[in-house]
């Protein structure tokens, strides 16, 4: 499943931002930060599952005999 690769590398970033908050408490995320990662999290399961139809469907397009 390469296609997750992208989106593991983004969550690994994010736990890390997050590690580093936690060492350092008064370096806090501004909501607008919070928003914006969170519709870039959305939107990449979105397109994930888009790609994964996609390919569902030519899969099952393919005559077998």
């Amino acid at each position: 499943m390469s296609e997750l690769i992208p989106l593991k590398a983004m969550f690994d970033g994010l736990k890390a931002r997050l590690a580093a908050l936690r060492e350092n408490p008064e370096s806090g995320m501004t909501t607008e930060y919070v928003i914006v990662v969170a519709l870039m999290a959305a939107a990449a399961i979105a397109i994930v599952a888009i790609i994964v139809a996609k390919v569902t469907a030519k899969a099952n397009a393919i005559q077998t005999g």
